[in-house]
């Protein structure tokens, strides 16, 4: 059976053993994250978090969150479209749903994370930038 592609399917082993947790862990920041309940994200990611995106490369809890402080206001929340992990690996292809002055859309972004000891330790997204900017573009 195909699945739907705009439906989540998670690999069989993605839910044995310690995996579950990664992927808790990742979903409870995605969910949190792309809500804009920040406080909430920030419980599952280390002091010493390393992110790359493109346009934003930091390390640490405090520069990540006060670099994707313009985010908070404008994302409305994601839908996951597939999810797959290997041990503390986690990877994730979502839709992204933004409202900005310019209006509403969503983006596909790809998130690989590392889970260590139950917080994320680096995150690198990929998405189509050109898309973001026309949604985020001041005229």
């Amino acid at each position: 059976m195909v699945s739907h592609p705009n439906t989540c399917v998670e690999d069989e082993n993605s839910t044995h053993g310690g995996e579950s947790t990664a992927l808790e862990t990742v979903n409870t920041y995605l969910t949190s994250f792309y809500s804009g309940d920040f406080e909430t994200a920030t419980t599952v990611v280390s002091d010493d978090f390393v992110f790359t995106g493109p346009f934003l490369q930091v390390e640490g809890k405090e520069p990540f969150f006060t670099g994707a402080e313009g985010l908070r206001s404008i994302v409305r929340g994601h839908r996951l479209l597939r999810q797959w992990s290997d041990a503390h690996n986690v990877s994730s292809i979502y839709d992204v749903d933004f409202a900005t002055p310019n209006g509403g859309g969503s983006i596909v972004m790809s998130e690989w994370h590392v889970v260590q000891s139950g917080a994320l330790v680096s995150g690198r997204v990929i998405f189509d930038t050109a898309a973001f900017r026309a949604l985020v573009a001041t005229s």
